[in-house]
């Protein structure tokens, strides 16, 4: 068909319901208001003459599904509706952040500002560093005993669960550290007392994961090294931005941000700054925190649009009121759902000790375990998806982290409780 370059046409388009999102039945505030779609017509011009068929009025797509990820998680609706708007054209400077400069003006405003909200939710002093990284919590396995260890210092870990176990493991290729307890034995159910740990008097650092991802174990308080010069270091990465914490505690905090601050590919680390500068010889420079901290996190290009988003973030969490109401909100949530296995007389089981149960990530299993694969199956078709535990650990996992709305939690309970109606 020709088409002609000089002769407008105009399109009348409705909005697809693409644009629809899930209610929740709990209201909050957040930093950018939700905007709702409407069937109102909207006008096309295009510079040529083909016709072009509107989507037939029955066209629908489903609505946002509720999404109970591990990580690359839910991010909050209001968030993604903010990204989405400055997509195209980054608040008037004609382009997207994933086409900025990460040295322009434009992109040093957005990650100064992530910073800086960082800095207000955790209350982070001048004493500290704020880095943002790639590779994941992960790499910071080897970086953490590169930067802050000599070979043959010795170093404490305690083990809770399978990224305890595999911080630990990596630490052996660059220093001396022991595991002074592991709940391996226990199936990672549970923490230690702290007053019956065998600490090393003369360990460089200890660390702890706070929050068990697979196995669903979190600290709510946190050990002091028997070595006053000692560090506490801590792998946030499943409960970052979810509580309150008192980072003057700890020597480094670090995170991946695809669990509750971001999508995946920044990785946040919270160093004291006297604790930079003074890395092994054989530390790769991508590996060198002096090398970010001087060049602040602009050494190489930086996952830019994933900073971006987590500054969405920040400031919608402190728009919320900070991190001191989102723990209230993440403790409700969790109540409900772990209330709803309790309650089940055994036909749902939560292995870790009550205790020590984290408030982002909840496995779960049936009593009748034949019955598993089909909740999962039967969640899915309901919209609650990735609910499917751990290949390791296997059974059921609902992680409920800070953009996880009420509705979704009550959503699943109520799930459940048909599901147990229904094989009970």
């Amino acid at each position: 068909m020709a088409m002609s370059a000089n002769t407008p046409h105009t399109l009348l388009l409705k909005n697809p319901s693409i644009l629809k999102t899930s209610t929740t039945t709990t209201p909050s505030t957040h930093a950018f208001p939700i905007k709702r779609a409407t069937n109102k017509p909207i006008s096309i011009t295009c510079s040529y003459s083909a016709t072009v068929a509107a989507p037939p009025s029955s066209a629908s797509a489903q609505d946002r599904v509720f999404n109970f990820a591990a990580g690359p998680a839910t991010l909050p609706e209001n968030v993604l509706r903010k990204a989405e708007s400055e997509l195209y054209n980054w608040r008037g400077a004609g382009m997207s952040v994933m086409e900025m400069s990460h040295r322009g003006k434009e992109f040093l405003s957005i990650i100064q500002k992530a910073e800086s909200d960082l800095r207000k939710l955790l209350d982070i002093s001048e004493d500290y560093a704020v880095l943002f990284l790639q590779g994941g919590a992960t790499t910071q396995f080897a970086s953490i005993p590169l930067n802050i260890c000599k070979p043959e210092d010795p170093v404490d870990y305690i083990v809770t669960g399978s990224w305890g176990d595999k911080a630990f493991k990596e630490a052996t290729k660059y220093c001396k550290p022991k595991v002074i307890w592991s709940g391996k034995s226990e199936k990672y159910t549970a923490i230690p007392s702290f007053d019956e740990l065998d600490q090393n008097p003369n360990a460089r650092y200890l660390h702890i994961c706070a929050n068990e991802t697979i196995h669903g174990v979190e600290f709510k308080d946190y050990p002091t090294p028997k070595n006053k010069d000692a560090l506490l270091i801590a792998d946030m990465s499943s409960n970052f931005c979810s509580k309150p914490v008192d980072v003057s505690k700890f020597g480094i905090i670090y995170a991946g941000a695809q669990k509750n601050v971001g999508p995946s590919g920044v990785t946040i680390v919270i160093i004291r700054k006297d604790l930079i500068g003074n890395a092994q010889e054989i530390t790769p420079v991508m590996l060198d925190y002096k090398i970010h901290a001087d060049n602040n996190s602009l050494y190489n290009t930086p996952p830019c649009y994933g900073i971006y988003m987590c500054g969405l973030v920040f400031e919608d969490l402190l728009a919320q009121g900070g991190l001191v109401e989102v723990e209230k909100n993440n403790m409700k949530k969790a109540q409900i759902l772990y209330d709803a296995i309790d309650e089940s007389k055994g036909f749902y089981r939560c292995p870790v000790e009550k205790s020590v149960r984290s408030l982002m990530n909840v496995p779960f299993t049936l009593e009748k375990s034949e019955l598993e694969g089909e909740f999962v199956k039967e969640a899915a078709k309901e919209n609650m998806v990735q609910l499917k535990g751990h290949r390791s650990v296997g059974g059921m996992r609902a992680s409920i982290y800070n953009a996880m709305p009420f509705a979704g939690v009550e959503k699943l309970v109520a799930f459940m409780k048909d599901f147990q109606a229904k094989h009970g």
